[in-house]
């Protein structure tokens, strides 16, 4: 079995959970992908020293020192959103890097976009690129894209794609996410949460939905006015016709994380709501009922540990990313590539310009 020998690129909370994904690969799958932890690099000597030590990494090192590697084949770019394209171009130039992880967002302007289509259009660079959207992972909404894709819903009309999260209502969560409040598209609620809404809303709907407003609430005077607490897209698919919404928030009280999604066809309709993660429901006008398939932690045929009847949950979902990134064993997985993580950040983007208008007409 081949030996991924990986390197981090960021010793921070997000890589704490990337570590223990790894490390839980052996527990929950029969063939678990073989792999040593090589190299971790971030800019702060003490911590990148501290994640080795408390995690085993062999050694520890400045970026710069890092990208000069010659016996890394896996990299993951886990560091602060601005530094995630000029991360993934060193590391794509690496001789010896097969594979590479990306956290999202994948870039944070429109010259890097561009430079980024460059290499996903060049077929020729020998890498495995896949981006951090996990929650495609979740068992209930990997059953859901399947089942779509096996049953005839007939064509969308309109839906519905949220993610809310509330902690930024507090001052010192804030004070601790200085680098995830920068301007959008490089920052704010779109990037950072609502990004995983709209991938999934790529995956069940596909691509070039487009932006036909957006609008942006919450104001801190500790937040920049670019970075959105709160937005909301309006959209409109050419080609079906359909039309939705998807929303990103920080600043929802009362709710931790909750991601849910609503699709509304022609012959029928599909939900999930992350409340209940062992479940999706769905609806046929044939038959005039709503019904639920429970998923629980069902990943078969790859995998049915610890039981299809356990709720799964978002490390759950993570170590399943890892385990399809490693070993592309699971065929019926949605994989998000480059492309994908390319599509999402177009409609980032584009969000973030419809904010500025919106801004511009409301004197926000």
């Amino acid at each position: 079995m081949e030996q991924n020998r990986i390197g981090f690129i960021g010793a921070g909370g997000i890589a704490k959970s990337h570590v223990f994904a790894l490390n839980s690969l052996r527990y929950f799958y029969p063939d678990p992908p073989a792999f040593s932890l090589a190299a971790v690099a971030s800019a702060r000597e003490e911590s990148r020293s501290a994640f080795a030590r408390e995690f085993g990494f062999e050694r520890h090192m400045p970026a710069e020192e890092f990208f000069g590697l010659d016996d890394i084949s896996t990299v993951l770019i886990l560091g602060p959103n601005s530094v995630h394209y000029p991360h993934l171009e060193a590391a794509a130039g690496m001789d010896s890097v097969k594979r590479i992880y990306l956290e999202k967002p994948v870039c944070s302007d429109k010259t890097e976009e561009n430079r980024l289509h460059e290499i996903a259009g060049n077929k020729n660079h020998g890498k495995k690129i896949q981006v951090g959207f996990q929650f495609l992972m979740a068992p209930a909404v990997r059953e859901a894209l399947i089942f779509k894709k096996e049953n005839d819903f007939g064509r969308p009309i309109h839906f519905s794609f949220t993610l809310k999260h509330s902690d930024y209502l507090k001052s010192s969560y804030r004070d601790k996410r200085r680098t995830r409040l920068t301007p959008a598209p490089d920052g704010g609620a779109m990037a950072d949460l609502g990004s995983h809404a709209i991938s999934l809303m790529v995956a069940f709907l596909g691509n070039g939905i487009e932006i036909v407003s957006a609008l942006q609430s919450g104001s801190y005077p500790d937040v920049p006015a670019g970075s959105d607490l709160y937005s909301e897209i309006s959209l409109f698919d050419p080609k079906t016709g359909a039309v939705g919404n998807v929303s990103g928030s920080r600043v929802s009280s009362g709710i931790g994380d909750m991601m849910a999604l609503e699709i509304y066809f022609e012959n029928g309709a599909l939900r999930y709501n992350s409340y209940y993660p062992d479940r999706f429901e769905y609806f046929f006008e044939s038959s005039g009922d709503w019904s639920t398939r429970f998923t629980g932690s069902n990943y078969t045929p790859v995998t049915s540990f610890p039981s299809g009847h356990v709720p799964s949950g978002w490390l759950r979902a993570l170590i399943h990313a890892h385990y399809v990134f490693l070993s592309g064993n699971d065929p019926a997985a949605f994989v998000p590539g480059l492309d994908h993580g390319l599509e999402v950040q177009r409609l980032v983007r584009e969000t973030a310009e419809n904010m500025e208008k919106f801004r511009q007409r409301t004197g926000k």
